[in-house]
């Protein structure tokens, strides 16, 4: 058995965004935000349901997921594979777009409903050692909640570092399968949870059309690109950095060795400044 890397755009819309299996969603946003009892989430409404992009038109960044239960309240699910630059503005905006649109002008604030946004990011977006993070409007002294219509969860994969027969929680079990499914061969044996055991299945490759391969393929190489975009730049920015350090140190008269130790070019790199 061979899993898609759900972090993939197509993979992560395809098992989310599905109206046909909306178990999926609810049960991962019921095991994301920890809801117990009469807060569980029992059925959505899931507002840009998967459909199979046009390939030649498909973005390089994550498609989001947005969904609305019963009672009103919309949730934003995205997957970040790498952070870009004002991610946070963005987030913020995200939701407050979404929360403002509910009403048009003349109408009531009171018909407003809260707005949910739940990032999934690979790679380190806050300083807490947490994996999983709840963050709201409070006051910052004691934390009282006043405005409590917009909240954020963030799912930061490498912090998260339990191995298989560490899972306990079912809200562990959906990030290992974020992170980790690809590297799987079979399903693991301790789910216990009908809509993990359902995103597992459609993460299946063998259950997968041929246009939605060639569209999961073509994604993961788009985004192969964005990333190695994002690594030339960066090392041309440290080349830069350390062609500057190396000019200011032959500038004071510093030996070439001395410059080779603190700037890690070579000596004709050097010589070439």
């Amino acid at each position: 058995m061979q899993f898609v890397d759900i972090k993939n755009d197509v993979a992560f819309r395809k098992i989310f965004g599905n109206e046909n299996k909306k178990i999926i969603l609810i049960s991962f946003l019921n095991a994301v935000m920890k809801l117990k009892g009469k807060d569980v989430i029992e059925d959505v409404e899931i507002l840009n349901p998967y459909q199979l992009p046009i390939i030649k038109n498909l973005k390089a960044s994550i498609i989001d997921v947005k969904a609305r239960d019963k009672k009103g309240k919309t949730y934003i699910i995205e997957m970040q594979v790498a952070e870009p630059d004002g991610l946070d503005k963005r987030l913020l905006y995200y939701a407050s777009k979404d929360y403002s649109q509910q009403i048009e002008s003349g109408e009531y604030y009171t018909e407003l409903k809260p707005v949910i946004f739940i990032g999934i990011f690979d790679f380190k977006f806050t300083q807490s050692n947490k994996h999983l993070s709840h963050h709201a409007v409070c006051d910052v002294e004691d934390g009282e909640r006043v405005i409590k219509d917009m909240d954020f969860y963030f799912i930061e994969l490498p912090k998260f570092r339990k191995a298989l027969e560490e899972l306990v929680e079912v809200t562990d079990k959906w990030i290992f399968f974020i992170k980790e499914a690809e590297n799987l061969d079979v399903v693991p044996e301790n789910l216990d949870d009908e809509g993990l055991m359902a995103a597992y299945q459609d993460a299946n490759k063998h259950s997968w059309t041929k246009d939605e391969l060639e569209a999961y393929d073509y994604a993961a190489m788009r985004e192969q690109d964005e990333r190695g975009k994002v690594e030339l730049a960066e090392k041309r920015a440290d080349k830069k950095a350390k062609n500057e350090i190396a000019k200011e140190m032959k500038n004071d008269g510093e030996p070439v060795h001395k410059i080779m130790k603190y700037t890690g070019l070579t000596e004709d790199e050097i010589n070439e400044i």
